[in-house]
């Protein structure tokens, strides 16, 4: 009895949108019960944000493609639109069926600029010959490069003219590129301290609680995986740029970047210490006031047990 009585419901509703129990009702029908459904043209045009629903269904050119759009059927501007979502695989499929559209400057242009942000070439007119889709093969091939050896990466892209030769450029394009190995960009990091300091620099931490941007600085740059001279480098870098980035709150908190550095590697310990399986008895609220206060006597008691709570309640700075 239940089964019968969805399987009416059930033809109903197929039958409204143009099906039949069958299977298709035909082609010529279902049209006319579309058309019959929008009393005149000007109420059509009105439909679904100004589609013309006739129109659409006047685009389909068999019964293989019932329901399927042919995008150069469309406005222009709609088709870039559609296409815009595609990745550089898909964008490349669609262009055996839609080479114009597909292969279109403007559409090539943003998916350079959204996959990599910052190029030096973006900027500037394209040589004679080079194609905004022939740029998005010579930076995938730029990666790979740079994900052998970093350095052998930088100078195939400058040698492409790419990149500028020049530090602000390089870290212009690693702030904005999100595919590069972190591994390996540790290593060019460590090795290229002009290109960091420019790179710590494109960082704003106005208006940041102290661990959400030492959490952010290290998404970007990346802590090694021990203690050493390149991670006391990070976090004198930091707190220099931290305290440059908002100097009211370091006046009114009496805080110095010797005292933020102090700050930040107590963090840092205190991350390990809460998060690491190894350690059984966790630091509390009231050892770490007190050690940190040890270290640095002007910061507030309440600032240092607001720091605890974080670090407790969302995690590692440097994960």
């Amino acid at each position: 009895m239940g089964q019968g009585l969805w399987r009416v419901a059930r033809n109903q509703q197929l039958q409204q949108e143009g099906y039949s129990e069958q299977g298709y009702l035909p082609r010529e029908h279902s049209r006319r019960m579309a058309v019959s459904s929008i009393p005149n043209a000007n109420h059509r045009k009105q439909v679904q944000g100004g589609i013309d629903l006739y129109h659409l269904l006047k685009t389909r050119k068999s019964k293989e493609q019932e329901g399927f759009i042919n995008l150069e059927m469309l406005p222009p501007e709609l088709s870039f639109t559609i296409l815009s979502y595609l990745n550089a695989t898909d964008l490349c499929l669609a262009s055996c069926v839609w080479q114009d559209l597909a292969n279109d400057e403007l559409l090539w242009q943003g998916l350079c600029k959204s996959t990599w942000g910052h190029c030096s070439i973006l900027f500037k007119q394209l040589p004679l010959g080079l194609s905004y889709k022939s740029l998005y093969r010579v930076l995938e091939k730029g990666i790979l490069t740079y994900t052998s050896t970093p350095e052998s990466g930088v100078n195939y892209f400058m040698s492409k003219g790419i990149l500028d030769d020049s530090s602000k450029e390089i870290a212009k394009f690693i702030f904005c590129t999100r595919t590069l190995n972190w591994k390996k960009l540790r290593i060019y990091l460590d090795e290229r301290r002009d290109v960091l300091d420019d790179l710590v620099t494109l960082h704003n931490f106005r208006n940041q609680f102290l661990p959400n941007a030492l959490r952010e600085f290290f998404r970007h740059i990346h802590a090694p995986e021990e203690r050493g001279e390149y991670l006391e480098t990070l976090i004198t870098k930091f707190s220099h740029r931290f305290c440059a980035c908002n100097p009211d709150l370091m006046r009114e908190l009496g805080l110095s970047p010797d005292a933020v550095y102090v700050l930040c590697y107590s963090l840092i310990l205190l991350s390990i210490d809460l998060t690491s399986p190894h350690v059984k008895n966790k630091m509390s609220k009231r050892e770490f006031i007190r050690n940190t206060r040890r270290a640095a006597q002007n910061i507030s008691e309440d600032f240092v047990g607001h720091l605890y709570d974080n670090i407790y309640l969302i995690g590692h700075v440097a994960a």
